[in-house]
């Protein structure tokens, strides 16, 4: 996966060289100090698929472009079989499979997302937009703004992602989620 953060962050800091925003730029619209944001560039840090959103909307690029190196160009519709989605892996907590990325001129990034069960509580993160849930398998404890919210399989949730959030596998068991981010 370290082999796969490299290229997405090459191919982010040659695009944003091409368009003349500097790291500091950068990090300031994602609202990361700069020196996270060198890290996903030089592929030390993964980036997370939120992050990975915003820096595609800033650009002016779909998502699939930074994960694949290839330009999307599907525009009436695109297929991704099961298991076959492109993944990222997002802080070693979670686990993204993206449902569209040959699809041009999103205006969500749908994924996949496994939850592998850990001892410690979850990192939060936020991101500009909103998200929706749904639980396909497992139970989860969500956390966001100084909540918890135990999610069953069938339970979905809507928010405001710009407020500190994070999910955690309960029971002892994997859990997976459709996660659409807008």
């Amino acid at each position: 996966m370290k082999e796969k953060s490299k290229e997405i962050g090459s191919r982010i800091r040659e695009l944003r060289e091409l368009s003349e925003i500097t790291e500091d730029e950068m990090a300031s619209y994602l609202n990361i100090d700069v020196e996270t944001y060198r890290r996903y560039e030089t592929g030390e840090e993964d980036i997370p698929a939120s992050i990975l959103f915003e820096i595609a909307h800033k650009m002016g690029v779909d998502m699939g472009l930074l994960l694949t190196g290839e330009e999307t160009r599907m525009h009436i519709f695109t297929v991704t079989r099961k298991g076959k989605g492109v993944e990222v892996e997002r802080r070693k907590q979670y686990r993204y499979e993206n449902l569209a990325e040959k699809f041009i001129h999103k205006k969500a990034e749908p994924f996949i997302v496994t939850v592998e069960p850990r001892d410690e509580k979850p990192k939060t993160n936020s991101h500009p937009g909103q998200e929706f849930n749904y639980v396909l398998e497992g139970r989860i404890k969500f956390y966001i703004h100084d909540n918890e919210i135990i999610l069953n399989e069938g339970d979905s949730i809507f928010f405001d992602s710009s407020y500190e959030h994070a999910m955690e596998a309960l029971d002892g068991k994997r859990a997976r989620f459709l996660a659409i981010i807008m």
